[in-house]
């Protein structure tokens, strides 16, 4: 009679810890992808921005960032990148430009978000 019990018990266990234990888990993967599609971001800008800053070519710096952001999914569109307003010009000393990627992530759960994200680098003209 009491291994009945204890079976029950035990069921009634899991049946409290199982769902908390499943969010946990995708909570988890959730964040790690969200963490890696913030770091792909900061690099693929500050690729951007270094090619900008070196050729001052937008064409050439939105190239370049999409191809270090390739392995975001859903991928990098050219609407997501905004090089600085302004042409960089390495003539005048101390000037800086800017380029910054906005992203909107999707979550695999759908439990929360879309999330936008954004990777933003700065890099002094001329290199």
């Amino acid at each position: 009679m009491n291994s009945q019990r204890e079976r029950g018990a035990i069921a009634v266990e899991m049946g409290i810890l199982l769902p908390v234990l499943i969010l946990l888990l995708l909570g988890i993967m959730e964040f790690g992808r969200a963490f890696n599609a913030q770091i792909t971001l900061t690099s693929a800008a500050r690729e951007g921005v270094r090619v900008m800053a070196i050729t001052n070519d937008p064409v050439k710096a939105k190239a370049a960032a999409s191809a270090a952001g390739s392995t975001l999914e859903p991928t990098l569109t050219n609407g997501d990148f905004s090089p600085a307003p302004t042409p960089c010009n390495p003539t005048v000393t101390g000037e800086n430009t800017t380029f910054t990627i906005s992203y909107t992530l999707n979550t695999l759960t759908g439990i929360a978000g879309p999330f936008t994200m954004t990777g933003r680098g700065t890099m002094l003209c001329g290199g």
